[in-house]
């Protein structure tokens, strides 16, 4: 069963088409001189084939670009090699990059497309399950730098993004479940439509995946369509749990894959909004439940210092000058800034991270 969810921006809107199969691919591509591919080595020997055969089917000029594996790859260095391979390859304003992996790839190709020749078109086919729900879609690009995650970056959205949920079953487990974390996001930000579904899940039941796909595409597209560039402050929904999420992931150098950090984030902030006293205590034991549930952490690494995760996490890119979180309230989900530090520190106790 194939499902399209519009991401609606106007004239500059896509679809993300959900099937078991690229086949649509073609249709979308098929009036382009040149196609950058951009993927690593392990996404192209499972799905490389299937989207150079949907480009040789139209008969369009395509050249496969490999980026490393890893954090360390979602760089400047290869946001210049990258750019340097497309000017080689001849690659001009009206061609077209397609990114073909999980976020890292998405990221890094989506921002050297925005990059280069001041932006040329990008289409996301992401095969993560993290990708799939979340990074491949609302045009967020960007990379790393020693200092933190994501801090340079461009909002280039895609012009179409196709999501194929039988290539999950190429992912090994521990990186299928990243997505997981991604997945309870969306339960925790609105109706829980995940409990139900946990054991296809986790079984990669193609089904049920790509109805829990459709759904969190679903809330990301119209949270995006209301805020695209996060200026509303209505986008932030999206980054709930993510302050610490991203602190976990610098400071343990991405040992903490990126959803097992959402995961542990996501009862950081359910933690520290009962601390604050602005949700019921009840949210830390549903919030555990679901991410336990999922097969993912609640606690973060141990050997962490909570002096180190709050300098990381005021160097946030979402931080505005403040130390922001994105929390649960009587008003919704929303941005608190500068919360009393001493309830910071013991919901950072809570999740194991030492004083």
């Amino acid at each position: 069963m194939s499902r399209c969810v519009r991401v609606d921006l106007g004239e500059r809107g896509y679809d993300v088409v959900i099937e078991e199969s690229y086949d649509r691919l073609s249709q979308v591509v098929r009036d382009r001189r040149r196609i950058a591919i951009v993927t690593q080595a392990t996404v192209d020997r499972h799905v490389g084939g299937l989207v150079r055969a949907q480009l040789s089917a139209v008969g369009v000029v395509h050249q496969t670009f490999m980026m490393d594996d890893g954090e360390d790859a979602k760089s400047l260095t290869t946001v210049e090699k990258l750019s340097r391979s497309f000017a080689q390859g001849g690659m001009l304003r009206g061609d077209l990059v397609l990114a073909v992996g999980g976020g890292v790839v998405g990221d890094t190709a989506g921002f050297a497309a925005a990059a280069y020749y001041r932006g040329v078109d990008v289409v996301q086919v992401p095969t993560t399950l993290v990708a799939m729900v979340d990074s491949a879609i609302g045009g967020k690009t960007g990379v790393n730098l020693p200092e933190g995650k994501n801090l340079v970056g461009a909002f280039h959205q895609p012009r179409a993004v196709f999501v194929n949920p039988l290539v999950l079953h190429t992912l090994p487990d521990r990186e299928f479940r990243c997505g997981l974390g991604e997945i309870a996001k969306y339960a925790l930000i609105g109706e829980d439509f995940v409990s139900s579904q946990v054991e296809g899940l986790i079984r990669r039941d193609p089904a049920t995946l790509a109805v829990v796909i459709a759904r969190c595409v679903e809330i990301k597209a119209a949270v995006v369509a209301r805020d695209e560039y996060e200026r509303s402050g209505a986008r932030a929904v999206l980054n709930y749990g993510h302050t610490v999420a991203h602190a976990l992931e610098t400071a343990t150098g991405h040992t903490l894959l990126h959803g097992e950090a959402v995961a542990v984030g996501l009862v950081f902030a359910a933690h520290l909004g009962a601390i604050l006293e602005r949700v019921n205590p009840e949210l830390v034991a549903t919030t555990e439940g679901l991410v336990r549930g999922l097969g993912l952490p609640t606690d973060a690494p141990a050997g962490l210092h909570a002096d180190e995760i709050l300098e990381l996490m005021a160097r946030d890119k979402k931080s505005a000058g403040a130390l922001t979180f994105v929390l649960d309230g009587p008003n919704g989900i929303e941005r608190v800034e500068n919360p009393d530090p001493g309830a910071v520190r013991k919901a950072l106790a809570a999740i194991q991270v030492e004083a």
